[in-house]
């Protein structure tokens, strides 16, 4: 069974930054892909970033680009997500999500992922 356990969030100023951690348990860490997606009040969950298994590629929504980074800690079995530049916007709950397969754009299309249970980050104006 996938355990994913997210960390790192919390209230922060506009144009500060936060970087989210997201440990997993239950498999080889290195032969899945991992990402985040996010979900605002009154909003569907929508896809952040994602990373393959190495840790060679990555993919990034648009609104995001620039700003937030993807990367992955083989040895630790954790995934991070650095978020610079923060906006109102980016307020959400964060997920962790690991892919069944070794490629970013199975988890960017949710294919089955698993879930971390969230982790609030909260932009102030």
């Amino acid at each position: 069974q996938v355990q994913l356990v997210e960390s790192g969030g919390g209230l922060v100023q506009a144009g500060g930054s936060l970087r989210l951690s997201c440990a997993a348990s239950g498999r080889i860490f290195r032969d899945y892909a991992m990402g985040w997606f996010r979900r605002a009040p009154g909003k569907e969950r929508e896809f952040v970033s994602a990373i393959n298994g190495g840790g060679s590629t990555t993919s990034y929504d648009d609104s995001v680009k620039g700003r937030f980074t993807i990367s992955r800690d083989n040895a630790k079995n954790t995934v991070y997500l650095q978020m610079n530049s923060l906006r109102p916007e980016d307020t959400a709950v964060y997920y962790c999500a690991a892919g069944r397969t070794f490629q970013a754009i199975d988890v960017r299309h949710s294919v089955g992922n698993y879930w971390g249970q969230g982790t609030q980050v909260t932009v102030s104006s």
